[in-house]
């Protein structure tokens, strides 16, 4: 089937290889497993308002450790998760953040963005920066340094953060963890409060914890998959099996 080698025999012995694990399951069991992953994902909202309850920091760690599977441009993993618990850090940043916002919804913001956030009845008032137990901000490295401080080039980098950034939603609610994709604009003030290298940006930001007991959320319907999907297929049956 294949004319050329993978890996060939010289790139096998410059760089290291071994032979994937993987299982290939029986069809039934592949729908099964398929259509609970989705039910489980179905289920998930972002969340505005969050209990006080503390989150191991394991937790965290387990749901970056789970990120960081991503994969990612020539494998250079072009990102850094800052986790934070401080009190005072939290309220700085809620404090940055709310006056970023305040000037959005009080202008910056178009009339035509104003009616698409009017359903989720959002406003500058950023009160879970500060209550949820943890915030993580996930850093885009723009290019890479070695110890010497020689630059290196990264690859992908939007695709490859937003993919990790993905995964770590997925993580904290498959572990039964609630999270919101927050990104204030702009962002730098996340770069000062936290000290990071000029080689790092703010890409996201998630508060993490658990929901507040009776939390709302907007009651949205996602699009149908026949809206988001299109097959291109050789004629084969694709349907899914009883």
């Amino acid at each position: 089937m294949y004319e050329h080698p993978y890996p060939s025999p010289e790139l096998e012995a410059a760089h290291p290889f071994r032979v994937l694990e993987f299982e290939r399951r029986p069809g039934d069991e592949m729908l099964a497993r398929a259509r609970s992953f989705r039910d489980l994902l179905e289920a998930r909202r972002s969340v505005r308002m969050f209990s006080p309850d503390p989150v191991p920091r394991r937790l965290i760690e387990l749901a970056v450790e789970t990120a960081s599977t991503a994969p990612s441009g020539a494998h250079r993993q072009p990102w850094r998760f800052v986790a934070i618990s401080d009190p005072a850090v939290k309220r700085a940043i809620r404090a940055a953040a709310e006056e970023e916002e305040r000037r959005n919804y009080g202008g910056r913001i178009n009339e035509e963005w104003r009616e698409a956030l009017a359903p989720l009845g959002t406003d500058w008032h950023k009160e879970f920066l500060e209550v949820a137990p943890w915030i993580v901000v996930l850093f885009e490295e723009r290019y890479g340094l070695t110890p010497d401080g020689t630059r290196l080039h990264n690859y992908y980098v939007k695709e490859s953060v937003g993919i990790a950034a993905g995964m770590f939603v997925t993580a904290l609610h498959h572990m039964g963890l609630a999270t919101l994709p927050h990104t204030p604009s702009p962002m730098a003030f996340l770069s000062e409060l936290l000290e990071r290298p000029p080689n790092e940006r703010p890409f996201v930001l998630f508060p993490v914890g658990y929901p507040l007991e009776g939390v709302k959320v907007p009651d949205l319907v996602r699009k149908p998959l026949a809206e988001v999907l299109i097959t291109v297929d050789g004629g084969e049956d694709g349907a899914e099996g009883s």
